[in-house]
C-alpha cells in the first residue's frame, strides 16, 4: 500500500526513501496543474528537474527537466531458444569481445559507418521520414544516424542471462544517445528562459515548464516523439547486432531463429493518458508502464537480478511501477566507499570486463532490488527472474 506523504499531492510506494528525494518531490507535487497527485516508485532516489523513480502527471503542461536528458532512455529483452546446457563451455569473453566489435561502448562512441549491417537502413529511413513528417530540427546532431546501435555509459548495459528455467536471454539497456540529450538540454533552457519572462515563481529552475496552446510545447513534443522513437530503434538495433554476435558464437546458423519473444519498453518518457477522471501528460522518469497486461523489464545491478514482469494496473501508481533497483549512492561516493577488489568479489560468476572505471556501477551503490520488488507486489507480476552470466559496459 502506498503513503500519502503530508498533506501533499504525493504517494510513495518505496520503503527506502531519504528525505533529499521528499523533498524535492514535495516541490514537485506543489505545482498547481499536477493532477491527481504524483506517485513516486519503489526505487525512487534524487535527480534533476525531478526525484528518478517519479510518475508525474500534468494537465496542461509537460516539465522537459523532469522528462530528463536521456529521452526514451529503457530496456530490451529477448528470449532465446538457447538453454544454459546448450553453451556450457563456451567462451563468454569471446561473446564479450564480439558484442564489443559490433556495438560501440562508452559516450561519445558511435558507428565508423551506417552499411555495417543489412537491417540498419531501414530504421535510418523510418527516422528521417519522421523528423521530415513532423519539422524535427537535427541539425544540432549530424552524427545521429552514426549513434544509432551505440551503447553509451553510465549504467547502460548488455547482458546474457539465464532465467528460472535455465533459458538464455539477450537484456540491454540504453536511450536515446547525443541526439536525445541535445533534444532535452534546448528545451530545459528554452523552459527556464521562457518562465523567467513570465515571472513564474518555481522552487527550482529545473521545475520549469512549457505550457499548453504555445509553439514551445507543440515544438517539444514532436521533437520528443521522435527521440522516443529514436530511443527505441536504438535499442533494437544493438538487440539485432547482439543476436548476431549470439548466433555466431552459439553456431546458431540463422540469427533470427535464435529469437522467441521480444520486449523493448522505455522508462524515461511522456504519454498521453488519463487518470483521475483527465487527460494529462504522464511522465515517467525512472518508471515504466505497468497498465493491466503490459510487459515490462526492470534491471537490477550488474551483479545481481533483473525481472521480466506484467503491470497489474495499480491506479495509485499511476499504472506504474519501478524501473530499477535506483542508485544508493552517487557515482563519486561510490568510488570513495568501494575498490575494484569489491567490484571484482560482487560479480564472481559473471563474465565481465575487469577495471576501476566500472566501481560506480558496483552492486553495493544500488538499493537492494529483493526490497524494491517487495514494494512493488501491488504494481506488477513476476513472469521471469533473470541471473546474468556476461555483462558489458561502457565507461
Amino acid at each position: 500500500m502506498p503513503t500519502r506523504i503530508g498533506n501533499h499531492k504525493l504517494l510513495s510506494f518505496a520503503s527506502d526513501l531519504d528525505d533529499k528525494t521528499v523533498e524535492q518531490a514535495i516541490e514537485a507535487a506543489r505545482l498547481p496543474f499536477v493532477h491527481p497527485h504524483i506517485a513516486l516508485m519503489p526505487d525512487a532516489h534524487y535527480g534533476r528537474g525531478s526525484s528518478v523513480g517519479t510518475v508525474l502527471p500534468t494537465v496542461d503542461a509537460v516539465i522537459p527537466a523532469a522528462v530528463g536528458v536521456d529521452i526514451g532512455c529503457g530496456m530490451i529483452a529477448v528470449r532465446t531458444t538457447l538453454d544454459a546446457e546448450s553453451i556450457r563451455g563456451l567462451d563468454l569473453a569471446a561473446l564479450r569481445r564480439s558484442i564489443k566489435s559490433a556495438i560501440p561502448l562508452s559516450p561519445g562512441n558511435y558507428n565508423r559507418g551506417t552499411d555495417r549491417f543489412a537491417f540498419t537502413a531501414a530504421r535510418i529511413t523510418a527516422l528521417e521520414e519522421l523528423a521530415e513528417r513532423d519539422a524535427v530540427d537535427l541539425t544540432h546532431s549530424k552524427k545521429w544516424r552514426e549513434q544509432l546501435g551505440s551503447l553509451g555509459g553510465g549504467n547502460h548495459f548488455i547482458e546474457l542471462c539465464v532465467d528460472e528455467a535455465d533459458r538464455v536471454w539477450m537484456f540491454l539497456h540504453s536511450g536515446s544517445r547525443g541526439v536525445g540529450h541535445r533534444i532535452a538540454s534546448r528545451y530545459i533552457t528554452l523552459a527556464q528562459k521562457l518562465c523567467r519572462r513570465w515571472h513564474v515563481r518555481l522552487p527550482n529552475a529545473d521545475l520549469a515548464y512549457l505550457p499548453a496552446g504555445t509553439d514551445e510545447l507543440d515544438a517539444y513534443l514532436r521533437d520528443l516523439a521522435w527521440a522516443q522513437r529514436f530511443a527505441a530503434e536504438n535499442r533494437a538495433e544493438m538487440m539485432d547486432r547482439f543476436r548476431q554476435a549470439l548466433a555466431h558464437w552459439s553456431d546458431t546458423a540463422d540469427p533470427a531463429a535464435l529469437e522467441v519473444e521480444r520486449i523493448n519498453t522505455h522508462h524515461n518518457y511522456t504519454a498521453r493518458e488519463t487518470h483521475g477522471g483527465r487527460e494529462v501528460w504522464l511522465t515517467r522518469k525512472g518508471a515504466i508502464d505497468a497498465r493491466i497486461g503490459v510487459r515490462g523489464l526492470i534491471p537490477g545491478s550488474m551483479g545481481t537480478r533483473s525481472y521480466v514482469v506484467t503491470g497489474k494496473g495499480n491506479a495509485a501508481s499511476l499504472c506504474s511501477a519501478p524501473h530499477g533497483a535506483g542508485r544508493r549512492f552517487s557515482r563519486a561516493e561510490a568510488k570513495r566507499r568501494f575498490t575494484e577488489d569489491d567490484l571484482a568479489a560482487a560479480m564472481v560468476g559473471i563474465e565481465y570486463r575487469h577495471g576501476a572505471d566500472w566501481i560506480d556501477e558496483i552492486p553495493m551503490a544500488y538499493k537492494d532490488i529483493d526490497i524494491v520488488m517487495r514494494d512493488a507486489d501491488d504494481l506488477v507480476t513476476v513472469d521471469h527472474v533473470l541471473r546474468q552470466i556476461l555483462n558489458v559496459k561502457g565507461t
